[in-house]
């Protein structure tokens, strides 16, 4: 997801999206280790995807 598309949505969507990036990453992590996936690189985007959401809500707390 991009950074322009996080900025557009509000406080409770980015919150929402945030557990259920979470929830998916370490889900893909634990498939990850039974069984290794297909590309492996979708779990560093989930990673940067979080960061990218936990960014916008600090920065967002700092305006306020």
């Amino acid at each position: 997801m991009k950074i322009a598309e996080v900025r557009e949505l509000s406080d409770k969507e980015l919150l929402e999206k945030l557990n259920a990036e979470k929830t998916a990453l370490n889900q893909m992590v634990l498939n990850h280790s039974i069984s290794p996936l297909d590309s492996s690189s979708k779990i560093k985007e989930k990673r940067r995807d979080i960061a990218r959401f936990l960014t916008e809500l600090r920065q967002r707390g700092i305006k306020k």
